[in-house]
Order: C-alpha cells, then structure tokens, then sequence
C-alpha cells in the first residue's frame, strides 16, 4: 500500500520496507543470547558502498560508552560511515574501561565481518544500564549476523533493538523529482526513558540520495528539532540516545543547497512517524497526545509550554482517566516561565474550547471527556501573547502499568 502526496513536481510516495529500503543498503536482524528471552538482539546495517554520515547524539553528561566510540569514528572518518551495529538487552552504559573496550571491540568485530575499515562503523548499544555486555557473545553475534545481511532485513533489524517496545518502528518514502528518485528508510526503538533532548533512544536512517557529510548534519538536525527532538513519554533522558543517518548516493540523484528544504522534507516524512511510533507504543501508553501550542512571544517559548505540558504527570494522568481538567493546562502554561496572558489565553481538548476570555465554560466538558475516551488525543493552548510563536509536541497518558513496568525493569 502507497500513498502518493504531490508537492509542487516532487511526488513522495510512503512504501513499505524501512533501512533497507533505499538502493545498496542491506540489513540483519539475530539473536545472539544477550537477552534472557533468546529473542533477536543484535542488528546490522551496511551500505554496499562509502556513505556520508552525520549522528544526533546524548546530552546527558552520563554517556554510554558506544555514544564515546561512535563519536570519536564519525570523527575520524570525516563524516563518512558504512556500517552500523546495535546491541539491545544491555546498555554498556556505566561500565568503565571494560564497557568502552567492548564497544571498541563491537566495531572492530564489524569492519572485519562487512570488510570495511574500522573507522567507518558506529556502534549503539539499548538495555539495563550498569551491567557488563558479554564481549565475545555479541562480537561472535556479529560475526553471523553478516552472513545473514539481507535486501529484506530491515525488518529483522527493527526487531533486534527493541527492548520494551510493543512493536517494531519502521518506515520508508520515495522521492520523485525532476533529477531523478531517491528513497529516504529508517528504524527506531524507545519506550522509556524517554525525552531525548537531541536524539531518540536509538534511530538509524539511510538514503540512496548523494549528499556532503556537512549539509547531512544541518538537516538531521533541522528534522530532529521537530521530530525526536518533539517527543516525550517520561521526561527521563537516556544516556545512550542517538540517531545515524547514511546517505549513498546509490541512486545518482544529488542534493546540493538548492535541494536542501526537499531533502529535509523527506527526512521529516519518514523520521515523524519514528518519534510518533516511539511515544505511541510508550511504557503503558493508551493513548497518544498531541500538544499544540500557539501564541508564544516566540517558537521556543512556544516549544518550552508544549514540552512541559507534555512532561505534567497531573495532564498525563488526566488524560489517561477521561478527565477533561483544563485547569492543569492553564496551570502548567503559566508556570512555564514564558510570556502568558491569563485574561486571553484559551484552551481546546479535541477541539472542545473549555477556557477563553478568563472564564470556564464547564458545560461543554462532557464533549472534551468523550474525545478524551479514544487514542488519539489532541490538547490545545493560546497563550494569549497575540504573537505568532508555535510549537507541537508528541507525549502519552501515564498509566499504572509505566509504574509496574519500571519497578519491576531490573528484577
């Protein structure tokens, strides 16, 4: 199934498949033991071919030592990469010495499997942070998995870095233009621990578009602002946060400034439902919230409203009950620190207005509680500035279950 979207003479097309997707990009999924499941743990995606590379990364000073290893090659590389290996039922986080030698031995392990040199791998790691990764379980891991690289594997891959994650996130667009088409495909995993201020838990996207390392990086930041950047499901920042992105240039189409705002777009269409994906299949989660924020001085003052709505546990909990309490809107937009009018703020649920001009309109709460019942939430806020600022951010209900989830996450 496709879904053609025309704008202006570019067609972006959404299919099916996820890194593998675009041309000379093969993935692997497998199991290697390092969960106690014996479920898939390890992925591989290689490009057939030397890739600009560019990495969102942790702002957590808590760093997980394959954040360090990943960092220090792209570095070395010049923003050039071809393989990525991720491990999942350990973290490597909080391991000292040790931990980073394991994930130095990971990328090895993968530029001698794939045949690449040893600068051109990243390495990511998701799980329980403080334990000791299994060294030679995982380097003889990715040893097999590079026997089973795949055009098709993507999936498989998608599966092997999930932890807590209800489903596998994937997703895949074509791009027609006049120069030629272009596919843009990526993975994602996050359920916890999640308000990634920078990055997601962990994401990878590839594209067959040829494009320089340095302008890679302007737009994966740009479409990372909106998207992963735009999700939270417990305000919780991990400490092995980072999406890859690697551009082949496989299907001869070029992106160069001319073409930068398309190239983000298509970035956009397939990273948004990632992050919406992340925060839908959250520890918990029952339903996806969408807050909207508009009449900021500014769209970072707008962004800061929308983010701490979107952290309230009393909103969260709310939603999750049916209870349309706009009070806690108002309440938490006006303890934001933003520039906020009381008297002309005004606050939607569903498109139900419950508060404007500085007063309730209680009646209509019934029509808010009945939108609040479905999966798909929207909240709505005006804080009353008359400016144009505006902000949208992804988040989920709070629920019991995220509390047993989480207390019982080690044991």
């Amino acid at each position: 199934m496709s879904t053609p979207a025309l704008k202006a003479d570019l067609v972006f097309t959404t299919i099916e498949g996820s890194v593998s997707a675009p041309a000379g990009f093969r993935a692997a999924g497998i199991a290697c033991g390092i969960k106690k499941s014996m479920g898939l743990d390890l992925a591989l995606i290689v490009s057939d071919m030397p890739a600009a590379s560019a990495a969102v990364f942790t702002t957590n000073k808590a760093v997980a030592a394959p954040v360090l290893v990943s960092k220090a090659r792209l570095q070395a590389s010049g923003g050039h990469s071809r393989v990525v290996v991720i491990n999942s039922g350990c973290a490597n986080a909080c391991t000292g010495p040790d931990g980073h030698q394991t994930a130095e031995a990971m990328a090895d392990a993968a530029a001698r499997a794939v045949g690449v040199n040893a600068s051109q791998v990243l390495v990511a790691s998701t799980g329980v942070i403080g334990v000791s990764l299994d060294r030679q379980r995982v380097t003889d891991g990715i040893a097999a998995a590079a026997t089973a690289l795949a055009r098709d594997g993507g999936a498989a891959a998608a599966r092997a870095i999930m932890t807590t994650d209800p489903f596998p996130k994937e997703a895949a667009v074509d791009v027609t233009t006049p120069a030629g088409r272009f596919r843009v495909g990526g993975i994602a995993k996050g359920s916890g621990m999640i308000e990634p201020l920078m990055a997601t838990m962990l994401g990878v996207v590839t594209t067959d578009a040829q494009i320089a390392p340095a302008l890679l990086q302007r737009a994966l930041a740009a479409v990372n602002d909106v998207t992963f950047n735009a999700i939270t499901v417990d305000g919780e920042c991990s400490t092995n946060d980072c999406v890859f992105v690697m551009a082949n240039g496989a299907s001869g189409v070029t992106i160069a400034e001319e073409e930068f705002d398309l190239f983000v777009d298509a970035l956009r269409r397939v990273c948004e439902p990632l992050a919406i994906g992340i925060v839908r299949g959250g520890e918990g989660a029952t339903k996806l919230i969408t807050v909207e924020v508009t009449g900021g001085a500014t769209n970072e003052e707008a962004r800061r409203t929308a983010r701490a709505i979107a952290n309230s546990p009393l909103v969260k909990t709310a939603v999750h009950g049916a209870d349309p309490n706009w009070g806690r809107l108002v309440a938490v937009a006006g303890r934001s620190g933003v520039e906020f009018n009381l008297d002309r703020a005004r606050v939607q649920i569903g498109g139900v207005e419950l508060f404007a001009g500085g007063r309730p309109f209680d009646e209509r709460a019934p029509l808010a509680s009945e939108h609040l019942q479905g999966r798909d939430v929207t909240l709505r806020v005006d804080l009353g500035t008359g400016k144009a600022g505006a902000a949208r951010m992804w988040t989920c209900d709070l629920s019991a279950e995220y509390v047993k989830i989480n207390a019982e996450y080690r044991t």
